[in-house]
């Protein structure tokens, strides 16, 4: 076996998502209406019809991203007659996609995944209330650029660190906004092509985060999480992950911890990944790893279209 599956993360939804899955997959069908079971309100319909203000609330948009990868997860399993741990060798997940990660290879319900994620989200909301934080993407210097960049930016109550090391030549930072624009100015002097302020509502994936860190450590710890079928690459450690106790640690770490994707998506290759399919809505991972890995063969799955080309990849 020779196939990851990977799943996005927060920035991937739009209104229309997972529409063309829904009417079309009946396996499909049933991941929205257990996400909708879950959180006591019609999710789908919001996704379907929705406006995209109230989708990208991150306490929708999280849970939304979710049910559209596990629904092109059930969807693939359903039309082939293959399970997922019989075509993968590994899943991962860019941040909330680890929760989609670990939901598809059989570590948590549909359910507890649906509500982990309405949880992660409103505390992640809480917490960006209490502080000034921004995030930032830096284009076109490397990691350890901007590792010397963000350390020297960084004052003692007033810091920015990396927040996602999404791909070669393109990191996010996250941070107290004075310390994060110092940043960017410091990298445009160091020769980057850009550093472009996110339109966030707060520093994620840094300590600022450590209220939310706190309210998913107390949710996590309610919740049984088995062994996945399939190791799982976890942001934290870029490695695989298979122990349920560790896998939720790292989860509480990866709030205020930082994404290593790049690394990530290298240490599936050493393992013997060479294709990649991405589950949910949008191609944005598969722009990432094409950016990694020239050699690797990615393809999205987030609609009729994508889930019929999924079966050819797989068979």
């Amino acid at each position: 076996m020779s196939m990851a599956i990977v799943f996005p993360g927060q920035g991937s939804q739009s209104v229309g998502m997972g529409k063309e899955l829904y009417d079309n997959f009946p396996a499909a069908r049933v991941v929205f209406e257990e996400v909708d079971d879950a959180l006591g309100f019609s999710l789908t319909r919001l996704m379907q019809s929705g406006d995209m203000e109230t989708l990208t609330q991150t306490e929708n948009a999280q849970p939304a991203i979710m049910s559209v990868s596990l629904a092109a997860v059930k969807a693939l399993e359903a039309e082939s007659g293959i399970q997922l741990k019989e075509m993968a060798l590994c899943v991962a997940g860019h941040s909330l996609g680890e929760y989609s990660a670990l939901c598809a290879a059989g570590s948590l319900s549909i359910t507890d995944t649906a509500k982990l994620l309405r949880t992660r989200g409103l505390a992640m909301k809480e917490a960006s209330k209490a502080a000034s934080g921004t995030m930032a993407a830096l284009l076109g210097l490397d990691l350890k650029q901007v590792s010397k960049i963000v350390i020297e930016a960084s004052r003692p109550n007033d810091f920015c660190m990396i927040a996602n090391d999404n791909c070669y030549g393109q990191t996010v930072i996250s941070g107290y906004e004075s310390a994060v624009r110092r940043a960017m100015e410091a990298a445009m002097q160091a020769g980057a092509k850009k550093a472009v302020e996110l339109q966030v509502s707060g520093a994620f994936h840094c300590p600022l985060m450590q209220s939310a860190a706190d309210k998913m450590q107390e949710a996590l710890e309610n919740i049984t999480l088995r062994a996945p079928s399939v190791p799982v690459v976890a942001n934290i450690t870029a490695e695989f992950e298979q122990n349920p106790k560790q896998i939720k640690e790292l989860l509480v770490a990866q709030v205020t911890g930082s994404v290593r994707w790049t690394e990530s998506v290298e240490y599936m290759t050493s393992k013997g990944v060479t294709d990649f399919i991405e589950c949910g809505n949008g191609k944005v991972l598969c722009g990432l790893i094409r950016r990694i890995n020239a050699a690797a063969r990615s393809i999205s799955v987030g609609n009729k279209e994508g889930v019929l080309q999924g079966l050819t990849y797989i068979a």
